[in-house]
């Protein structure tokens, strides 16, 4: 092998691992839900030295702000919660998924990020669709807001 050949390996190997783990997740493998069914809220007492690794008022503010959407899988330690397709009836030419990312134990804004995608239904089928950036800023203002209010809801009681 020649000194080009070495430094190539490992970066492949990096993105073969990147592309199965991306793979993991998008197939549920790597959540704790089955398809199409609405994930329940992880209990974290964090009284028995559970330690978690995101933020779990923001875990459970995304959870009650997806609620309408079918959850496809959800993973509590990765921070990840990836929704199925979800059509409103009164726009059935239409859906929508969402992936929520948190990506920090803090309660802070840069600690959690929304993609939002959109298919509209043609005669050639689902064919992905362009989503307004405001959007997903939306929906991550409305989970941030329910995570302060349960942050401040547990240090009332």
């Amino acid at each position: 092998m020649t000194a080009k050949t070495i430094s190539v390996l490992p970066k492949k190997s990096i993105v073969f691992a990147g592309l199965a783990s991306l793979a993991l997740i998008m197939t549920g493998c790597g959540g704790n839900s089955t398809p199409g069914k609405n994930v329940g809220l992880p209990s974290y007492s964090g009284k028995s030295g559970t330690t978690t690794s995101v933020n779990r008022y923001l875990w459970n503010a995304s959870l009650e702000t997806l609620n309408f959407m079918p959850i496809f899988s959800a993973d509590p330690i990765a921070g990840v919660i990836i929704s199925d397709w979800y059509g409103n009836p009164n726009t059935p030419n239409e859906r929508f998924k969402t992936n929520v990312f948190i990506l920090d134990t803090a309660l802070r804004a840069d600690a959690l990020r929304v993609s939002v995608f959109k298919q509209e239904l043609t005669p050639a089928g689902w064919l992905d669709a362009g989503v307004n950036p405001a959007t997903e800023r939306e929906i991550e203002n409305a989970i941030l807001t329910r995570a302060r209010e349960l942050r401040l809801n547990s240090i009332e009681n």
